[in-house]
């Protein structure tokens, strides 16, 4: 595997994971776009490479929230301690574990079903669209709620968009962001607690994912580069899109990233079209 194919796939990770505009979607069509297809014509080696580049994106994201995380972790352990919840970061923190349930159990009992099944380029550009609208729509609710509200029904309803975000093109973070603003968020309450929730699932399934690779070959011979190189990319430029996102959207909209995925949808369509 060429090492600037797994730097430019780690870029598109880092950035994808947390820019609202879908990082499976893009892991996919990015190779498929320019042809490469070392990891195409090896599943085994693209599920290794794909937790090794989640691996980097959890590490860039546990960097940028490596305060509150501490503050979190903290909280949950005194709380398990003291057997109670008495704390708002007690309760966030125990909220966020929750949010990654219905993630984790649609993850886990249809991971087959989602690598073989929904990851055509076609189906992906129909989601960037259809999910872009969806997020332009709700972003422009009346904002009143911040993150110190944040409840057990907004951990449930985020988590279960969160599930959705299994289908390449949705957009983790989009939807996510979605669900906030919908449930009345501000641009930046919304975007923080999509962020803060995508650290259990991410770090959860690359455990889950590495535990059984582990299991069978790892690493063949020959990538420990190119997997080198493409999980650092994914963390710095994960810890970029993280600092990015919420500097943004104090003063800004989610409109560019729509703007972003409806261009994206047409190329795809398009190249695809010309392709037959």
């Amino acid at each position: 595997m060429p090492i600037i194919h797994a730097i430019v796939l780690g870029i598109t990770q880092g950035l994808s994971e947390f820019l609202p505009i879908s990082s499976s979607g893009h892991l996919l069509i990015v190779p498929w776009l320019f042809n490469w297809t070392e990891l195409t014509r090896n599943p085994e080696l693209n599920k290794t490479f794909d937790v090794a580049l989640h691996a980097g994106t959890f590490v860039g994201a546990v960097a940028y929230f490596r305060n509150d995380l501490a503050r979190l972790i903290g909280a949950a352990l005194t709380s398990v301690r003291h057997r109670a919840v008495n704390t708002p970061d007690q309760r966030l923190a125990w909220l966020l574990l929750l949010s990654a349930i219905p993630g984790a159990v649609t993850g886990a009992l249809f991971e087959k079903v989602i690598e073989d099944h929904l990851g055509k380029p076609v189906l992906v550009a129909i989601m960037l669209a259809v999910f872009g609208l969806v997020l332009l729509a709700v972003d422009r609710m009346v904002e009143k709620r911040e993150m110190g509200e944040f409840n057990t029904r907004d951990a449930v309803l985020m988590g279960a968009a969160q599930a959705l975000a299994l289908q390449p093109g949705v957009s983790r973070s989009g939807i996510t962001i979605t669900m906030g603003r919908w449930l009345g968020y501000t641009r930046d309450a919304a975007a923080r607690i999509s962020f803060l929730m995508s650290l259990p699932i991410i770090g959860g399934a690359a455990l889950y994912k590495g535990a059984k690779l582990a299991a069978g070959a790892g690493i063949p011979p020959g990538f420990v580069g190119a997997f080198v190189w493409g999980t650092v990319a994914s963390a710095i430029t994960g810890f970029a899109a993280v600092w990015l996102v919420l500097r943004y959207v104090r003063t800004g909209s989610f409109k560019p990233f729509v703007v972003y995925r409806l261009g994206a949808a047409a190329f795809i369509l398009a190249v695809a079209a010309a392709r037959g």
